[in-house]
């Protein structure tokens, strides 16, 4: 099978549709119907099921995905390894990153390692929200929290306390609370600012109570699906946060917020770099995952306060 005829239909899963990957590669929505049906009787079965909302993948579909990122990533290492020299990297990377943690730490590696190897190329996609990895294409991703995914490969990069934290003005004007019930008490009158992954909004924060793991019911005052804007919410004194110190260590460090309800620990958040598990990838993708796993390991381990109580 051709292997343009592989990487069209790869794109058409990573842009969701026929016409937007027919736009993509130039092609009209009838040439990227007909080389679909082509490719889908080559093989004898449906890859994809198509709706007028959305395209998704049969499990033939996603073995076939699987494959062909293998087949293309090999063709390709190939291609750089002939024309440009077995040290040189070329290519592009697709990645994606939570978006506090993405700004904060990710881009300023890529940044460096883009300098050390300007024929890489990088598509960074900064979501809070689950990035399915094989049917959006991407070479890896970093999360936080435990991997659900058993089909992926992981890279621990540590762990860090998550702290309910909020700005000395926004504390000078509401108080500070002494109990996570507080945090759930109309009477008390404090703002929490929420999480809002996809659909779902983080309305429980962990805490340890009496010695006992519980998640509290929080009142939201503000909700939002960007943890970057929770934080910049939060450093305006709008409201109480709960995130992970990772995110926070420097504002923490510098006075910009302060940690409220130390005794009852909120648990923590581990932090893993991922990707999927085929038998080959690009050199360039290795030597990146190598390169920002060092990187990011040793800018945690600098960060201040990560790991201790602020």
């Amino acid at each position: 099978m051709h292997l343009d005829w592989l990487a069209l239909f790869l794109r058409i899963i990573e842009k969701g549709g026929l016409a937007a990957a027919g736009r993509e590669m130039g092609l009209s929505p009838s040439s990227v119907s007909e080389r679909l049906t082509a490719l889908e009787r080559h093989y004898g079965v449906a890859l994809l099921v198509r709706t007028t909302r959305a395209v998704t993948l049969t499990e033939e579909g996603r073995l076939l995905a699987e494959g062909a990122r293998r087949l293309l990533a090999e063709a390709d290492d190939l291609d750089s390894r002939i024309r440009l020299g077995a040290d040189r990297l070329s290519g592009a990377v697709r990645l994606t990153a939570p978006m506090d943690f993405g700004r904060r730490h990710l881009v300023p590696l890529l940044d460096a390692f883009g300098q050390d190897h300007p024929d890489v190329t990088f598509d960074l996609h900064l979501s809070d929200a689950h990035v399915d990895l094989v049917a959006e294409g991407m070479d890896l991703a970093v999360r936080h929290g435990v991997l659900a995914d058993s089909s992926l490969k992981v890279r621990p990069l540590g762990a860090a306390r998550r702290v309910i934290c909020a700005a000395p003005s926004y504390l000078d004007r509401h108080g500070v609370p002494v109990h996570p019930q507080d945090l759930a008490q109309a009477a008390a009158g404090h703002r929490c600012l929420l999480m809002r992954f996809g659909s779902v909004v983080e309305t429980t924060w962990p805490f340890r109570i009496g010695g006992r793991a519980e998640r509290v019911l929080i009142r939201p005052y503000r909700v939002a699906n960007d943890g970057d804007l929770i934080r910049r919410w939060c450093l305006d004194g709008q409201g109480i946060a709960c995130k992970s110190l990772f995110d926070v260590a420097g504002d923490l460090h510098s006075g910009a917020l302060r940690e409220v309800l130390p005794l009852f620990s909120a648990g923590e958040t581990a932090l893993q770099l991922v990707y999927p598990a085929t038998a080959a990838q690009p050199r360039r993708v290795r030597v990146l995952i190598s390169f920002l796993v060092s990187g990011l390991t040793a800018r945690l381990a600098a960060s201040p306060a990560v790991g201790e109580r602020a």
